[in-house]
C-alpha cells in the first residue's frame, strides 16, 4: 500500500515569477505526488495585489503549463493559518522552499526549526534556484516594473501585463 506523497509551496507570489514556476514544476515533477501551491494572505507584506488576484495568477500560470502532465499534479489554493497547521489541514507531509542565496538560508533555517518542533512529522526540502533565476525576486519585480523597467525577463506575459494595468 503505497502513501501519496503531498507537498506544499508557500508563498505571497506577489507576483509569481520564473523563478517561482521552475521550482514549482521541479517539485511537482520530481518530488511528490500531489503539489498544493499555497498563497498566503500575508498582510504584513502590503502586496500589491489582493489575495483572490495572486490565486489567479497562480491558476493561470500553472495552467499554461505544458510540462508532460505535470499540471495535473498541483493545485492552487491561499491559506490565513500558521503554515504548519495548514500543511496538517490539508495532509501534506513537506513544505517545499526555494532558495537563491545565502541570506534566504538564514531565514529558511530559522522557519524550519521552529516548524520540526510544532510538528516533527513535516519536512522541510529546499531546492536551489536555477541559475538564471536567483536573482529574482517580487519584490525587486515590482520594484522595476513600478519605474517603468522591462521584466518580461523574470515573468510571462500574462504577469506583465498585470503589472502594466496595476502600476499604470
Amino acid at each position: 500500500m503505497s502513501t501519496e506523497r503531498v507537498a506544499i509551496y508557500p508563498g505571497t507570489f506577489d507576483p509569481i515569477t520564473n523563478g517561482h514556476m521552475d521550482i514549482i514544476t521541479r517539485a511537482a515533477r520530481h518530488m511528490c505526488d500531489r503539489l498544493i501551491v499555497s498563497v498566503a494572505v500575508n498582510a504584513g507584506k502590503g502586496p500589491l495585489f489582493s489575495l483572490e488576484e495572486r490565486t489567479q495568477m497562480v491558476q493561470a500560470e500553472i495552467d499554461s503549463l505544458a510540462n508532460g502532465g505535470v499540471a495535473t499534479k498541483i493545485e492552487v489554493r491561499n491559506f490565513d493559518s500558521l503554515l504548519i497547521h495548514y500543511a496538517q489541514e490539508v495532509g501534506a507531509t513537506m513544505i517545499v522552499r526555494g532558495l537563491r542565496a545565502i541570506s534566504d538560508f538564514e531565514y529558511e533555517f530559522q522557519m524550519v526549526g521552529m516548524n520540526a518542533r510544532l510538528n516533527k512529522n513535516i519536512e522541510t526540502v529546499f531546492l536551489m534556484s536555477s541559475e538564471r533565476n536567483q536573482f529574482i525576486s517580487s519584490r525587486l519585480v515590482k520594484e522595476i516594473a513600478s519605474l517603468g523597467g522591462d521584466v518580461s525577463e523574470f515573468v510571462s506575459p500574462r504577469i506583465v501585463e498585470r503589472l502594466k494595468e496595476r502600476l499604470v
